[in-house]
């Protein structure tokens, strides 16, 4: 049943006049642009997809190594699409070529969410809002046919996508493998505010009498290098059905932490529970300050540009 939602999810995406699907003669192009997008984000390298020929392609991959490796596409699995802006088509209605990249899974994943990948927008289409939109669509589409939003992965390396993403105002779902964030209809509204040092986490009232209330969850600051993290008697309060606002509060708080180089770790003994295995998926801060370790030490073992990571800070953690 699900999958029958994700393929009218397409249909909806398909007829969509900011998207175009990937025509069949249009593999080889759409896989030069996803590597543009991967050598950007893991070695610096802003290039135009379309002048990357034949050689520069071939240096590129090898020196991405096994990420920068080609693969077969399959549609039965995932559906790409070219990014457009309808307003800039030439006289006659004749479109324009495409201003980015996106991908999304025909079947769902985790509870009732379609997988999204490949989201690049070329360099010289920035700043207008078609990322965001982009991503508004797909909600829009998956919300339209009963599913509960979207997930996608980005790279921690990757700061900036990783700060567009937490701006954006995704949760933080996973830290596994890579970064997982999502925009799901039973995660509400957020924001972080930070004032003199002091992060404040607040969520969307669900029960509030008035739109838009925003109550504190959780409240973070650094004494003497180390995190100290504080739950709210909002907190304390809420309940969920899946417990996920509680569970990716503390996450995402995590996230929005270590891009600004605060502490991850509240002591020694929340920091030996992390390096014997718990939370390396997800869950408390002291989970994503070990993985961050080990993003930088992959990323640097395959020649990644790293600048101004968490793990090179001033504020880096202490243990």
């Amino acid at each position: 049943m699900e999958d029958d939602l994700a393929l009218r999810v397409h249909e909806r995406l398909s007829a969509c006049p900011g998207l175009r699907p990937v025509g069949p003669a249009e593999g080889r192009r759409f896989a030069r642009w996803d590597l543009a997008s991967l050598a950007e984000g893991a070695l610096g390298e802003c290039t135009d997809p379309d002048s990357i020929t034949a050689s520069h392609e071939k240096r590129l991959r090898l020196r991405l190594g096994a990420s920068g490796r080609e693969y077969e596409h399959d549609d039965d699995y995932c559906r790409r699409y070219w990014i457009r802006n309808p307003a800039e088509d030439g006289e006659g209605g004749q479109a324009r070529g495409p201003l980015g990249t996106i991908a999304v899974d025909t079947w769902p994943s985790g509870v009732g969410s379609l997988r999204v990948s490949s989201l690049y927008v070329h360099p010289v289409a920035r700043r207008r809002g078609l990322a965001s939109s982009t991503l508004d669509t797909v909600y829009e589409a998956c919300r339209a046919e009963g599913l509960h939003g979207f997930r996608l992965d980005t790279r921690w390396t990757w700061q900036r996508s990783v700060r567009y993403y937490l701006n954006r105002g995704l949760w933080v779902t996973s830290w596994k493998h890579a970064l997982g964030l999502a925009r799901l209809s039973y995660l509400p509204r957020y924001e972080v505010v930070e004032n003199e040092g002091e992060l404040t986490f607040l969520a969307a009232a669900p029960d509030a009498c008035a739109p838009g209330v925003m109550v504190p969850l959780l409240v973070a600051d650094a004494v003497d290098g180390r995190l100290r993290l504080r739950e709210t008697e909002q907190y304390a309060r809420t309940r969920d059905e899946l417990n996920a606002v509680r569970y990716y509060a503390r996450s995402t708080l995590a996230l929005h932490l270590a891009v600004r180089g605060l502490p991850l770790v509240r002591g020694e003994e929340e920091w030996a529970e992390a390096v014997a295995g718990r939370w390396c998926d997800i869950g408390d801060p002291e989970g994503l300050a070990r993985k961050i370790g080990a993003f930088e030490r992959v990323a640097r073992d395959d020649g990644w540009r790293l600048t101004g990571l968490y793990g090179q800070s001033s504020h880096s953690r202490r243990h």
